[in-house]
């Protein structure tokens, strides 16, 4: 018999005993806080046998307790777990259930045992009052229009694979160049039918030439370095095949990338815009695009939510871990669904062969002005030693 007290306590959730399980997990959540993955692990299962206990109310409080987990995935069980236990429930109406009579107003059994007392006692009965007239039956209209749209808001999500977070890339490999790539990962760890089909579409697609890679869960699909007009359409091309995927209608997007050169540097000014009020706002669907190389005060505009470095973001996730510096000058925009997104960007890509020549002749006028200086003074022109 194993002493693990964690598989103890799965054993007895699988058995019912709810309140083994509670005694056997309550001592280890005090060694293993709600940010780890292991005191996680613990209280999803706490709230499991609360649930089955029907205490609803704390195993809310204890799923409400792991937001601040360092694991996504955990993290995303709690928050559907608490979608299910901050669900409405359903008033029944009274004329779809089925009364009972009363046991104190039928016969004593000894006296179904004699024939002629029954039959005396059924004839000496009381005939019961006419129920009075209430109509023709309505049909339940109200009731049938919640039930076919909570169906309908459940393969809407299944759909297009609600519980996933999808992560667009912009890469600015140098003046004029850019780099698209789509990291999909999905919160189950298991990859949605429409991810599977986004997939397929864009490997087959001659437009960017994506290439698929694996890092554990999550899936990249990534161009080579393209010519930004080239690149900035196979994201538009991106767009409409998961929204053409998605039965979703989506606007055109509006992706333009100017620049202008200034022979020390290149002026960049991009625009996002991306019309999203079609897409429904689905517990669990994230949805970002990372620009790289960007300083956080080149944007000039975000709307409707602000960007962020992704710094910032993974301080806000887990503030016990360390930033590392690699991470620095990577602008993370968050989009939002049913709403109108848009980004401004303006940046300066420094050319060094300009820059250095600017050093240079910088340089060059001051030797030249130092010479006129020595002229002017009366020392004349430098000879070589005699």
């Amino acid at each position: 018999m194993t002493t693990d007290p964690l598989q103890q306590a799965r054993v007895a959730l699988d058995r019912g005993e709810y309140g083994q399980v509670l005694r056997l997990l309550e001592p280890l959540c005090a060694n293993h806080p709600a940010t780890s993955p292991e005191g996680g692990h613990l209280r999803l299962l706490m709230a499991t046998a609360l649930m089955g206990q029907g205490r609803t109310d704390t195993a809310a409080d204890c799923c409400r307790s792991l937001q601040g987990c360092r694991d996504e995935q955990l993290r995303q069980q709690a928050r559907d777990l608490l979608l299910v236990l901050e669900a409405p429930e359903l008033n029944r109406p009274r004329e779809w259930s089925l009364t009972l009579p009363s046991l104190a107003s039928a016969p004593p059994l000894e006296s179904l045992s004699r024939g002629g007392s029954w039959r005396q006692s059924r004839a000496a009965a009381p005939k019961p009052e006419p129920a009075p007239p209430v109509g023709p039956v309505k049909a339940p209209r109200g009731f049938a229009a919640l039930v076919v749209a909570l169906l309908l808001s459940v393969l809407l999500s299944q759909l297009l694979g609600g519980c996933m977070r999808v992560r667009s890339e912009i890469h600015f490999a140098g003046p004029g160049r850019l780099q698209i790539s789509h990291a999909l990962r999905p919160a189950s760890g298991t990859p949605s039918p429409l991810q599977q089909r986004f997939v397929a579409a864009l490997g087959q697609s001659q437009n960017g030439g994506f290439q698929r890679h694996l890092q554990g869960s999550q899936e990249i699909l990534q161009t080579p370095v393209l010519p930004a007009p080239q690149a900035l359409a196979a994201l538009g091309q991106s767009l409409s095949l998961i929204a053409d995927l998605a039965a979703t209608p989506l606007p055109p997007p509006t992706l333009e990338l100017h620049e202008r050169n200034w022979l020390v540097g290149v002026r960049q000014h991009l625009l996002l815009d991306l019309d999203l009020t079609a897409v429904p706002n689905l517990p669990g669907l994230q949805l970002e695009v990372l620009l790289n190389p960007v300083a956080a005060g080149d944007v000039r505009r975000a709307e409707p939510l602000a960007t962020h470095t992704e710094a910032e973001n993974r301080a806000a996730i887990a503030p016990q871990e360390p930033t590392s510096g690699h991470r620095m000058g990577r602008v993370l925009w968050p989009l939002q669904s049913g709403r109108r997104n848009t980004l401004e960007l303006e940046c300066w890509r420094w050319s060094p062969l300009g820059l250095g020549s600017l050093v240079i002749a910088l340089l060059l006028l001051l030797s030249l002005a130092l010479q006129r200086l020595r002229l002017t003074l009366g020392f004349g022109l430098p000879e070589l030693p005699a």
